[in-house]
């Protein structure tokens, strides 16, 4: 599976929307409604994406979009709205970049995918700069707010992972995006009446941040991360993630007035480097497809030892009968006796 250029691009077009959803989060949503705040970001852009794709869940699909609904938009969506708030915007987004290396082990273990050389590098320097960039000493991190980052981004990686695994059968991305994040809205929203009561009043600053949220951080940056994990493989998808943290830690310095200190760039030069090193090279991506499969190293080796397959229905070797032609010399063959 090659990483090809223009499903990269597309793919960080996830994380960087997401890495602006929480600074649009923490400066325009009200802080103490989550359980509201996810649903008005995933029951929108579900019924959008249906409204697009039209297409109804069959068979296994109805149980898989329960699970992956509440995986990858019920838990997930509280705990981001949680630590958007509880967090300083850079501190929120930085601790997600850990989910690269999360993606690896779980897609190993699931799904077999042996990380490379380079993911696991590019995975280590990545995880080394997030680590540099929240022991910065800042004022204000929570420990909450870092728990529910933590919870987040392994709630969402073991989702992603499923969503990977069971997208591979051939059904439609936007679709299965769809059904995601309705069932995952319509989850949330007996348990946001039942504890939080009314939904809150919203100004029209909300109201644009949560058409912006629905939209662009959550419809659109869904369907093409999903895109993204059906063509690329999940190291290279979990390594793309990384812009999350550098989109959050730009957009908290250069918007929300977040003090950048020399360690913090120190750690974004670090994430950025472990993006560019886990991307595997053209040299790399050479010999993977001049390497014969398994199975077909394993027939050449069996030929080699047998000897030439003979075709399907041969038996001994084949002789060739060859019809003797008269001589000049010889006498002309006799009549057969009438007897």
């Amino acid at each position: 599976m090659e990483a090809n250029p223009r499903w990269v691009a597309l793919t960080a077009v996830a994380p960087v929307a997401w890495g602006t959803n929480y600074y649009v989060t923490h400066q325009f949503l009200p802080p103490d409604s989550p359980l509201y705040g996810a649903v008005l970001r995933a029951l929108p852009a579900g019924l959008v994406l249906l409204a697009l794709c039209r297409r109804r869940p069959r068979g296994a699909w109805w149980w898989r979009s329960a699970v992956l609904g509440l995986l990858n938009v019920s838990v997930f969506f509280v705990l981001v709205y949680a630590a958007s708030q509880l967090l300083p915007t850079s501190i929120a987004a930085t601790v997600m970049a850990v989910s690269p290396l999360a993606m690896m082990l779980i897609a190993w273990a699931l799904m077999s995918e042996r990380p490379g050389l380079p993911h696991l590098a590019g995975a280590a320097i990545g995880l080394g700069g997030v680590c540099l960039m929240l022991l910065t000493g800042a004022d204000g991190v929570s420990a909450r707010g870092i728990l529910a980052s933590a919870a987040a981004m392994l709630v969402s990686a073991f989702g992603h992972i499923l969503t990977k695994r069971w997208n591979s059968t051939g059904t439609d991305v936007l679709a299965s995006t769809a059904w995601q994040l309705t069932a995952g809205g319509l989850f949330l929203l007996p348990v946001a009446a039942a504890v939080e009561g009314p939904p809150p009043a919203l100004s029209a600053s909300a109201l644009l941040a949560f058409g912006y949220v629905t939209l662009v951080a959550t419809a659109l940056a869904f369907a093409a991360w999903f895109t993204g994990l059906r063509h690329l493989p999940s190291g290279t998808v979990g390594l793309i993630g990384l812009l999350n943290p550098v989109t959050g830690v730009l957009l908290g310095t250069a918007v929300a007035g977040e003090a950048l200190t020399v360690r913090q760039l120190c750690g974004l030069a670090l994430v950025l480097a472990g993006v560019v090193l886990g991307r595997p090279t053209r040299s790399t991506r050479a010999r993977r497809r001049l390497r014969p499969p398994v199975m077909n190293r394993r027939r050449d080796r069996t030929r080699r030892q047998c000897g030439p397959r003979r075709p399907a229905g041969a038996g001994s070797p084949t002789v060739r009968h060859h019809r003797l032609r008269p001589t000049t010399d010889s006498p002309p063959p006799s009549p057969p006796h009438p007897g």
